[in-house]
């Protein structure tokens, strides 16, 4: 038998989570957007209340939560702004290979270091001409004696100029393809290492995004995460992984974007009347509510998959690619419901439909993650 009511832990979790949206994110989110800045001291806060690095293992220091705890944490905090939800939660997205295929040794060191401090970490496959197609990238590691030196470039690295480590990926043979890549565990102070240009983006303006250069960086033995062949798996592998934080995020942004227009639509008049009177409206939010039902249960169909070891990319991608797609959808009818007014900055509407277009983008694209379900399907 089926239950979807929450643990008691759960919803304390919840609960702790939307109260940091509320009074934490809320009040400074369309300021953080204007400036394109993370609120100085956030984060701190946020893992402060125990809401960053809920998925690292007990023994490293973390609560040990599955991913259905990390998307009802994500869900809540997006409800605020996804742009400060994605600084706040990308360091799931770096712990998560070092969780997968680290050794004890890289989880005790990096792992641990996430929880006894407030710090950011990163992770890093995208490439300026290598997004999508992950296989393509260009940043090479060479073998010298023991260690490993890296060269190239990686874009759109989320908390790239507060991370203190990064989990970069690169290849030993371009020609290779997937055959070539391996992973790495990167700290921000070695020589060679540099944040380069910080992105001037569309939306979600609030979360940091940046170009990290490489230029012979010399990464000890200690710190090689995958070897040549085994890191284009472990990256898939986390994707698959964290894709349903990406669905749970736009059901976030999804419930703020209906709270918003159902109010909005109980005061707003025309025609003598509250525009959520005229059925054309009406059928807007109903559609809006429908997008955040199918949502929230592929999202969480996803987490417990990922929790009970039922790893196919399938549901994960199904999440994925509907959360994103419906979010932009549904922030486009909201930014409709308010007419003239959803124009314009001084409603929050805006916001919210800029903010949405890149969950269709990043951690694969809303196109990728059908290419996938495909895939899976037809047994690839």
């Amino acid at each position: 038998m089926l239950d979807f009511r929450l643990t008691e832990e759960q919803e304390q979790l919840v609960a702790a989570a939307r109260r940091f949206a509320k009074e934490r994110i809320i009040p400074v989110a369309a300021e953080a957007d204007r400036k394109a800045e993370f609120p100085a001291g956030l984060f701190e806060a946020a893992w402060e209340n125990g809401l960053v690095n809920i998925t690292v293992p007990p023994e490293y220091g973390g609560l040990g939560l599955g991913e259905l705890e990390s998307t009802m944490i994500t869900e809540e905090l997006a409800y605020g702004c996804t742009g400060i939800q994605t600084s706040i939660t990308a360091n799931t997205l770096a712990a998560t290979p070092i969780i997968l295929g680290g050794n004890d040794e890289q989880k005790k060191k990096y792992l641990g270091w996430l929880t006894n401090e407030p710090i950011c970490s990163a992770y890093a496959t995208s490439e300026p001409n290598a997004g999508s197609d992950v296989a393509g990238m260009q940043c090479k590691f060479t073998k010298v004696g023991d260690d490993y030196v890296l060269n190239g470039s990686k874009a759109w690295i989320t908390n790239a100029s507060r991370a203190k480590w990064f989990v970069i990926f690169a290849t030993e043979d371009p020609a290779a393809r997937h055959k070539g890549i391996g992973a790495f565990i990167v700290e921000r102070d070695w020589a060679g290492f540099q944040v380069a240009k910080h992105e001037d983006k569309l939306g979600q303006r609030a979360s940091d995004t940046c170009v990290i250069t490489l230029e012979d960086v010399k990464v000890p033995k200690a710190n090689l995460l995958a070897p040549a062949g085994a890191g284009f798996k472990l990256a898939m592998e986390t994707f698959n992984t964290t894709r349903p934080d990406i669905g749970a995020g736009a059901v976030g942004l999804m419930r703020r974007a209906l709270d918003e227009c159902v109010a909005y639509a109980k005061e707003r008049k025309t025609f003598g009347v509250p525009i959520g009177q005229h059925q054309m409206v009406q059928a807007m939010l109903a559609e809006m509510a429908i997008r955040i039902e199918a949502t929230q249960l592929l999202v969480r169909k996803a987490a417990w998959a990922l929790d009970t070891k039922q790893r196919s990319p399938l549901v994960s991608s199904c999440a994925k690619a509907y959360g994103a797609d419906s979010a932009m959808a549904t922030a486009v009818d909201a930014v409709q419901v308010f007419g003239g007014n959803g124009y314009t900055k001084e409603y929050p509407v805006e916001k919210l439909m800029r903010d949405a277009k890149v969950l269709q983008i990043y951690e694969g694209t809303s196109q990728v993650q059908r290419l996938v379900i495909a895939k899976t399907l037809l047994g690839g």
